[in-house]
């Protein structure tokens, strides 16, 4: 997850994240969990060539995506868009809008409630959170936006 997010922020000045949190996998057998957590991030590319974007990104983390069983196999690295939104007009969407993913709408609704306050110092924390870190970014807990300094490659959080 937090090579997700430093490949996520070499192409984006910021992303806003809910909680990190660990899940049973959903959909497929394994004896591992999986981390997950949902970003906003503002772009002007169009959903085609984000997604070539991810799946670039999955593939240069080890995900294998030529092969068939994919989807349904443990992997490295799973970005999936779920909407595109224009803010602040689609901060009263219902979670069941954006996905079926149910075990996904706990933190949509945190990201939600995170994007549409005025101090989001307050958002609260998903009791399944687990903080993660990458090089000197610390980040999961707690809904956060990190920004990327283009002119360091530090990332900080906001």
């Amino acid at each position: 997850m937090a090579h997700m997010v430093k490949a996520l922020l070499q192409h984006f000045d910021q992303l806003s994240l809910s909680s990190v949190v660990l899940i049973p996998p959903v959909g497929m057998n394994s004896h591992r969990d999986f981390l997950n957590a949902v970003a906003f991030l503002e772009t002007e590319m169009d959903a085609g060539s984000l997604k070539s974007l991810t799946n670039q990104i999955e593939i240069e983390l080890g995900r294998q995506r030529h092969d068939p069983d994919s989807k349904i196999k443990d992997r490295p690295a799973d970005i999936d868009i779920l909407a595109a939104m224009n803010l602040p007009e689609d901060l009263s969407l219902a979670p069941t809008s954006i996905t079926d993913e149910y075990f996904l709408y706990p933190l949509i609704e945190q990201l939600i409630n995170y994007l549409s306050t005025d101090n989001p110092a307050t958002s609260d924390r998903h009791p399944l959170s687990r903080q993660l870190t990458i090089d000197d970014l610390s980040f999961g807990e707690s809904p956060t936006t990190i920004y990327r300094n283009g002119n360091t490659g530090q990332k900080r959080v906001g």
